[in-house]
């Protein structure tokens, strides 16, 4: 989470300027996005003509709406994010309905202000005062129609498939069990009969959500065409300087660049399966079995390095999660060596009331939404993350990851309310992920005094083949999820067809397949929180490409000469600077000029993947030769 105006899901709604899921366009304006809106100019016909008076459509009338526009946002956003913050720590029937309430708040005034920004479409203005009307027109991630009702029908249903998923629980071995405690279970089980019984267990939740998240793709759908788009998923696609189909082709794009490296990682991994569980559970060809894979979702298969390690010299000098415990930690300790980090870079520490105000850890005495998050709440200096925190390694690296979004909000805080953001969606998921390659590698783990000495090189393919199971095994994942939402988005997947297109993208894009047949009213996209959340997907995607790339730069400009996941750019101040410049521009120039300022190139390129996990790849080719890899979709 970035920006104040998210707090879980519902609010990813609502994300404009300083919100929090902030999905906005973060680019110039071109032609075809003026001919996109020019629907909007007749909505923006329907506004009160007392607007009309005080903010003609002239230069003069545009920066007095855009600043009208700008303190309005940013009261109204302070008060929701406390709100959100509230509901999301403690939730209740009443914290249910206040945050409502304020989403219901939000959404009406952002299509107020979407539709009055339409006035001067053809209106000569500032360079600074156009894109920030173009972020009021393209800035609402589930747009209410502008009629009486429709945003608060809008929030309920946000706010109520938010908290279904955070409560959720279902029984497991006699008793109700929360996805927290689910998801270590399955991360431990080598069971196929237990993963399998988690693994649908935990999606037995979701089924009740699928009217409700029906009714809103029409409500977000009928908002979106009177903004004047096709629908919201081309609405979500049209924030990253380019048209919305032509953003597809440029993922699909990228997918193309990686994906030959994640055919290798699954053929490898399938044939250690099947060694493991044989025929019956994991045949050596085809796809894999989900729930075999370690993680609820299948997004991250680190789990089980265990059953995948290489027969010789798979085996680490050290286990993170064991250092971590002999080294005393806790939960806070984490965090303050995650903010160590970043200090090292010669960036500020982080205020006081950031220890007095987060959630670092689960209360016992009632329901929070323990996804992790970083907040925003005044767009000044209130700034908190909300974790279950555990002491292991996975979430070592979250709080490097979520604080990345902290320090983010604070180096464009003194950016305009509509620039708080960050250059694209994909960048604030980047930063921290950036920090987290250096924040994982042995070399920073001796300098924080958590490994005595660094491993030589016969520890590399363990290394990155961890890595990989993670960073790799996410792209497909990354880009399925959104593919699925833009299906159900243009109608291409009606609410009969939810589940059999959700399992088909698995299949596609993972190559994977659930342990059983699923239930006639299954409704498994909704066990993922980013969509009952309502979280756009394809910024983790564009993260996992865009931290190598700020990786690589950093490590070039640190002087680093040895291979690129051994780097850590901890304690280099001027990498820092850079690094800190770039974060301050925020939203305010297209993400182009942003990537350039730090890494000297302007446009996507995941050859900095390739690059990181070269030896890895070769290694692999060769554990593959004569197999069968690939599998049918």
């Amino acid at each position: 989470m970035k920006r104040t105006l998210m707090t879980a899901a519902a609010v990813c709604a609502l994300a404009i300027g300083s919100a929090g899921c902030v999905t906005v366009l973060d680019g110039e304006w071109s032609s075809g996005d003026e001919a996109r809106l020019d629907a909007m100019e007749e909505a923006a016909a329907a506004m009160p003509a007392a607007d009309d008076e005080q903010q003609p459509a002239t230069a003069e009338g545009a920066t007095a709406f855009v600043a009208d526009a700008e303190t309005r946002l940013a009261a109204l956003s302070e008060e929701a994010a406390r709100i959100q913050w509230t509901r999301a720590t403690n939730i209740t029937h009443d914290t249910m309905w206040l945050e409502s309430k304020i989403n219901a708040e939000y959404t009406e005034l952002q299509v107020e202000l979407a539709n009055g920004a339409a006035r001067f479409n053809d209106v000569q203005v500032p360079e600074d005062v156009r894109r920030k009307l173009n972020l009021l027109r393209l800035g609402i991630v589930l747009p209410a129609p502008n009629r009486p009702g429709a945003a608060g029908e809008l929030a309920d249903i946000t706010t109520r498939l938010d908290s279904t998923y955070s409560v959720g629980k279902f029984e497991f071995k006699g008793r109700q069990i929360t996805l927290d405690e689910a998801e270590v279970l399955l991360a431990e089980s080598r069971d196929p009969a237990e993963t399998r019984a988690l693994y649908e267990g935990w999606r037995t939740i979701s089924p009740v959500m699928a009217p409700d998240y029906a009714r809103m793709v029409e409500i977000a759908n009928e908002g979106a065409r009177e903004l004047g788009f096709a629908d919201t998923g081309a609405m979500w696609r049209a924030g990253y300087d380019m048209e919305p189909d032509a953003f597809a082709a440029e993922t699909d794009r990228l997918w193309t660049q990686v994906k030959p490296f994640y055919e290798n990682l699954h053929c490898y991994v399938r044939g250690q399966l099947n060694a493991k569980y044989g025929d019956a559970v994991q045949p050596d060809s085809g796809p894999i079995r989900a729930d075999l894979l370690g993680n609820m979702w299948s997004q991250q298969w680190g789990n089980i390095y265990d059953v995948v390690a290489p027969a010789q010299g798979g085996a680490s000098s050290y286990d993170l999660t064991e250092r971590l415990v002999a080294s005393n930690y806790d939960a806070k300790k984490m965090v303050e060596t995650g903010e160590g980090f970043y200090v090292s870079m010669g960036l500020p520490e982080l205020p006081e009331t950031f220890w007095e105000r987060s959630m670092i850890t689960r209360p016992r005495d009632r329901e929070v939404v323990c996804h992790a998050s970083a907040w925003d709440l005044d767009n000044a200096d209130d700034i908190r993350i909300k974790m279950c925190t555990q002491v292991n390694g996975d979430d070592f690296y979250t709080v490097h990851h979520e604080l990345g979004h902290n320090y983010y909000q604070r180096a464009y805080k003194d950016q305009p309310f509509l620039f708080k953001n960050g250059a694209n969606d994909g960048f604030h998921e980047a930063i921290g992920d950036f920090v987290g390659l250096s924040a994982l590698t042995p070399t920073y783990l001796n300098q924080i005094g958590l490994l005595q000495t660094v491993p030589g090189e016969e520890e590399d393919i363990p290394f990155l083949l961890k890595m990989a199971l993670d960073k790799i095994a996410f792209l497909p994942f990354g880009l399925m999820v959104d593919r699925w939402r833009w299906g159900v988005f243009n109608g291409e997947t009606g609410p009969a067809e939810y589940n059999d297109a959700w399992s088909a993208n698995m299949l596609k894009y993972q190559g994977l397949v659930p342990p059983g047949p699923r239930p006639a009213n299954a409704f498994d996209p909704g066990a993922k929180y980013h969509i009952p959340g309502n979280t756009p997907y394809t910024r983790y995607f564009l993260a996992h490409i865009y931290q190598f790339q700020f990786h690589r730069a950093a490590c070039k400009q640190a002087g680093w000469t040895g291979p690129l996941h051994r780097c850590s750019i901890y304690g280099n101040a001027a990498v820092g600077e850079r690094f800190n410049a770039m974060m301050e521009m925020g939203q305010s120039r297209p993400w182009p000029e942003a990537m350039q300022a730090f890494t000297g190139e302007t446009g996507n390129d995941a050859s900095a993947v390739a690059d990181y996990f070269a030896p890895l790849n070769a290694w692999l080719t060769a554990r593959n030769r004569g197999k069968d890899c690939g599998w049918e979709a």
